[in-house]
């Protein structure tokens, strides 16, 4: 069944990155420093959010391609398929992050743990449950066997 699906922001991330270039991956990015906004009418969803830990924010990569099923990765050089890998370039440019959060007040959230541009649409906020959303044994074969040149 394919339908049609419609998405609305809940807010807008702001980072101190202008350009997808400028960017950092998601991995080089733990340190950095972001804000979240969500908009008015969805101040009353915030309530409780101050005693998480963590937050998993899904925002929607709206600079990334979406026409690549293939891609290479800049840490092998070998082609892969688009569902192996976190790239923003994707059929639905979803990304999923699991963030820190440094601090709420009002509607702005401050958090570490993001990867995108400034101005970039928010889509959820959820709670990150260390024992539901941890996966200690989770691998990726080809990371683990890439290769390097």
């Amino acid at each position: 069944m394919r339908e049609q699906m419609t998405l609305q922001p809940i807010g807008v991330i702001h980072s101190p990155y202008a350009t997808v270039e400028d960017c950092p991956a998601y991995s080089e990015s733990r340190e950095q420093t972001y804000r979240i906004e969500v908009f008015p009418e969805y101040a009353p969803a915030l309530n409780s959010v101050e005693t998480c830990t963590h937050i998993l924010a899904l925002y929607w990569m709206h600079l990334a391609r979406r026409d690549l099923l293939t891609q290479g990765y800049r840490w092998d050089n070998q082609p892969h398929g688009t569902f192996a890998l976190r790239s923003p370039h994707r059929p639905n440019p979803i990304a999923l992050a699991t963030c820190e959060l440094l601090r709420l007040k009002g509607r702005i959230l401050t958090v570490h743990g993001l990867d995108c541009v400034d101005g970039t649409p928010l889509l959820d906020i959820k709670p990150c449950f260390a024992d539901i959303d941890g996966s200690p044994d989770a691998r990726v074969g080809w990371w683990e066997r890439r290769t390097k040149e």
